[in-house]
């Protein structure tokens, strides 16, 4: 049962997309850009896209670029939970995004962990 378990965390954290319940609501993940190199910027962290079940006012998370890339290391997997996911909603809230609003997509940068 254990080993199951464990698949289902690996496959979880290889997910590209999903739903995460924060504060009695339910918000739409993806995953909009994995961590790339721009000759223009240098390495540019991975972007993931939000969106509260429902409503139209969806908001991008920018995340930092791996530190591994910064210092020339190999492409590593891509670290994305829940947690992380929960903690940039909130972020994102706190940041003025409202979700039952309308508009364009609001865009935050957050630290690795979401924050």
């Amino acid at each position: 049962m254990a080993h199951r378990a464990n698949h289902a965390m690996r496959v979880a954290m290889h997910s590209s997309a999903g739903t995460v319940d924060v504060d009695g609501f339910t918000y739409e993940w993806e995953l909009r850009r994995e961590p790339q190199w721009s000759d223009i910027d240098g390495w540019k962290g991975m972007a993931i896209a939000l969106l509260q079940k429902n409503m139209q006012r969806g908001a991008l998370l920018e995340f930092p670029p791996p530190k591994r890339l910064l210092k020339g290391l190999q492409r590593g997997r891509l670290q994305i939970n829940d947690a992380i996911i929960a903690r940039g909603i909130r972020a994102a809230l706190e940041a003025g995004w409202e979700p039952e609003s309308r508009g364009k997509p609001m865009v935050f940068t957050v630290d690795a962990e979401g924050n």
